[in-house]
């Protein structure tokens, strides 16, 4: 017969080791021809996370490339379907639900999700394989108040062009067609500034105001990055060692599509370190648990 002393023990016992199971963590390094770069993927984007540490360690992203590559903008890689000889139950056809996290964004070396348009993925779900890694450039802080002001005008202009195809709308979009044939710019300028906010907030609400937070505005200014993309796809983690092959790869000359004159290869792996080595060689604090 078991005795409750030997009970406590073993309970304490599963409560250690589950301690130290929860002590690791996982980086990922990308071996390129360039050379190396290590990613850590963030806590916060949980069902990314663990989609991408999936296809690594399945080896789904071994001998992929780097298809589509933007200097000052990002290299994008990933596609497992283009894969020569890939059996069809081994495609990616799915997609993941957002997690874009306001923690987070398009600073230089930020690994993140590549997805469809808007128009025909609202929800801004991710693909399920096929990530970006951000090369960027740097802007000052007077480019970033410009670049705010003009996505809520491009916002206006999307949630306008939806309204004048409303048929209770009917009368309004003759009157802007009118305009836009005598190229009466001054008239268009007055319907934007006053009819069209009155519409708009009328059937969408007020539209939301996106603004840089400070932090964001130093990165920008001096690590640099891709700000444009904020807000509109999920950041899940961020090269924090070889960003030097980002660069290299960046510059590589390409052709139609941006796709590199030749085929840059990716293999990737994982790696398991300790929780407290993590943050303390690659500065990643990790999210306090929940009591």
């Amino acid at each position: 017969m078991i005795n409750k002393s030997t009970l406590i023990l073993a309970a304490s016992l599963l409560v250690i080791l589950a301690s130290c199971q929860t002590s690791k963590d996982s980086v990922v390094v990308f071996h390129t021809q360039y050379g190396d770069m290590t990613a850590i993927l963030y806590e916060e984007t949980p069902k990314h996370k663990a989609n991408f540490l999936e296809l690594v360690e399945s080896g789904k992203y071994d001998s992929t490339i780097f298809h589509r590559v933007i200097e000052n903008f990002m290299v994008q890689g990933g596609d497992v379907n283009q894969k020569e000889g890939l059996e069809e139950e081994d495609k990616v056809n799915y997609t993941i639900d957002a997690e874009i996290h306001p923690d987070f964004w398009h600073v230089k070396g930020s690994l993140a999700a590549a997805r469809q348009g808007d128009n025909v993925n609202p929800e801004r779900k991710s693909s399920g394989s096929q990530f970006y890694i951000i090369h960027g450039q740097k802007f000052e802080k007077t480019d970033l108040l410009q670049m705010a002001e003009g996505r809520v005008y491009q916002q206006k202009q999307m949630k306008l062009r939806e309204c004048l195809g409303m048929k209770k709308y009917a009368n309004l979009r003759n009157e802007v067609i009118e305009m836009q044939k005598a190229k009466d710019m001054e008239g268009l300028q007055n319907f934007m500034e006053t009819t069209a906010d009155s519409i708009v907030e009328k059937e969408f609400g007020k539209l939301e105001v996106y603004e840089f937070s400070e932090a964001q505005i130093e990165d920008y200014k001096n690590i640099g990055g891709a700000p444009h993309l904020d807000g509109e796809y999920t950041v899940f983690g961020r090269v924090v060692e070889g960003l030097n092959v980002v660069d290299s790869i960046a510059t590589v000359r390409t052709a139609g599509a941006d796709k590199p004159v030749k085929d840059i290869f990716l293999t990737a792996e994982i790696e398991k370190m300790s929780k407290k080595k993590i943050t303390e060689q690659y500065g990643y604090e990790y999210p306090q648990e929940e009591k």
